[in-house]
């Protein structure tokens, strides 16, 4: 039934491309898009079987040709110059297709679940912190942004809805606020253009993002989507935002992505790293660009009773595994920037710009940029915990004094404590507690909500433990859509 209704698509495609000359072109090839600079970068779309389509480029008056294929669809390869524009582009079969003020830069992908589309103006009664004063200054005719419409399909569509914009008040006003802030740090500091495609949903599953090749290895994870699955789920159904968002993008030329998602998968935490390693693993095949930077956000800690879960610490501590697990990628921590009644924190400006960092530092070799800290291991010396931490050659220290409440300590007997005594010393930490003369582990900000204090030349250090004991299930019921506000 699948195939039939396919194949009749198809057939209702190639009637229209036969029914007019003009060359159609996805949404994201039009007026104010930016193209990955220095690169090789695809430009595809339909017109009519066999015909032969002509591309030209402004900045080296090139031209390139190809034809049509049976189902209309065509493809060329363009050679882009260093950084600069605005340029234009003409395609034409007949007709003449005009792209204007086409810029040549930084292209980044920006995905994930609510806080990565939360728009700067907020979701109703949850702002964005700073919002008016940065929006009183956003103006910026390099900097490009591009909103993919919601979409969930059980099969992969052609094409997504949205439209490229400069940044100003009205534009930025209602784009993600952690892609902003992201992309207006890489244009502080590369001073060149750049462009950013958000393609994200509240409440969605990072299953919800992959194909059903790459679930193969999960079983946990339904393998046999319907209509029906689709509808009922949406954003939080198997492949279907892979298929109806991401698939249409696959193959425009990019210099990396980045991701703030998780926290729809915090009951289902147990294989997070892996299911994360394997959709990045994915993109990357299907985009053919090598292993492409992909920077991505841990959750930031909230009081997950109010919705019925708990311990997404633990979803944390999967997320700090993937960096381990996944080559070219690095996490944002953001234990200073959560909301204990609110899984839609106000501080994405630290979200935004601590992707930045990572990009800034890892991809574009910027120099003189802190970098985060991150736990090595433990020692036990009589009721001392010694902890020592990697990529920190600043020293550790406490945001609010010379010690910290937010570590517990546990015996043998794997009973937990509070710290009754904590300090640090250049890059090591100190934990006594009194009740514990034989530590056997030391935990840190173990807990869903938590205000992180641990940091490290200006960033927090992640929630972390040095045991590996069993936790309880966490409650895998969900309390409705707490995560889709629109």
């Amino acid at each position: 039934m699948n195939m039939r209704r396919i194949f009749l698509s198809l057939i209702i495609c190639i009637l229209a491309f036969s029914a007019s000359a003009k060359v159609t072109l996805p949404k994201f090839f039009s007026d104010n898009m930016v193209l990955q600079q220095q690169s090789e970068c695809h430009i595809w779309g339909w017109a009519e079987p066999g015909k032969k389509v002509m591309v030209m480029t402004s900045w080296d008056k090139k031209s390139y040709s190809t034809s049509a294929h049976w189902d209309g669809r065509f493809e060329v390869v363009i050679k882009t110059p260093k950084a600069g524009g605005p340029y234009t582009i003409w395609l034409r079969d007949g007709d003449t297709v005009q792209l204007s003020n086409v810029m040549i830069g930084e292209v980044w992908i920006c995905s994930g679940q609510s806080n990565m589309e939360m728009q700067m103006k907020g979701f109703k009664q949850q702002p964005v912190e700073g919002t008016t004063e940065e929006l009183l200054r956003c103006k910026d005719e390099q900097l490009r942004l591009f909103t993919v419409k919601r979409n969930a399909s059980l099969t992969p569509v052609n094409d997504v809805t949205g439209l490229w914009n400069e940044a100003n008040s009205a534009s930025v006003r209602d784009f993600s606020a952690t892609a902003y802030y992201f992309g207006r740090a890489l244009r502080s500091t590369l001073d060149v253009p750049v462009g950013l495609i958000v393609t994200s949903w509240g409440g969605s599953a990072c299953e919800a993002w992959m194909q059903a090749d790459w679930l193969k290895a999960f079983p946990k994870v339904n393998q046999h989507v319907t209509e029906e699955d689709v509808k009922k789920l949406q954003q939080r159904c198997p492949t279907a935002l892979y298929n109806g968002q991401l698939k249409p993008l696959i193959g425009y030329g990019m210099r990396g992505a980045i991701w703030y998602q998780g926290e729809d998968n915090v009951p289902r935490y147990d294989y997070y790293a892996e299911l994360l390693k394997a959709m990045v693993e994915g993109w990357r095949a299907e985009w053919k660009q090598g292993d492409f930077p992909f920077y991505y956000c841990q959750i930031a800690p909230y009081d997950y009773s109010l919705i019925g879960w708990k311990d997404s610490q633990l979803l944390r501590e999967q997320q700090m595994k993937a960096e381990t697990i996944i080559p070219n990628a690095r996490m944002a921590v953001l234990m200073d920037a959560g909301l204990e009644y609110g899984i839609h924190p106000r501080k994405k400006r630290q979200a935004g710009e601590r992707l930045a960092l990572l990009a800034l530092s890892n991809t574009y070799d910027v120099k003189g940029l802190p970098d985060f800290a991150v736990y090595k291991e433990v020692t036990f010396q009589n009721d001392t915990c010694v902890i020592s931490f990697d990529r920190s050659k600043e020293w550790v220290y406490f945001e609010h004094g010379p010690s910290s409440k937010n570590f517990e300590v546990a015996g043998q007997d794997r009973v937990f404590h509070p710290a009754t005594k904590v300090w640090y010393s250049r890059n090591r930490v100190y934990v006594v507690s009194d009740k514990v003369k034989q530590p056997a582990a030391v935990r840190y900000a173990w807990r869903d909500w938590v205000e992180g204090d641990l940091m490290h030349d200006g960033l927090p250090v992640s929630s972390f433990r040095t045991d590996d004991w069993d936790s309880q299930p966490v409650n895998t019921q969900s309390k409705g859509d707490y995560n889709n506000p629109n």
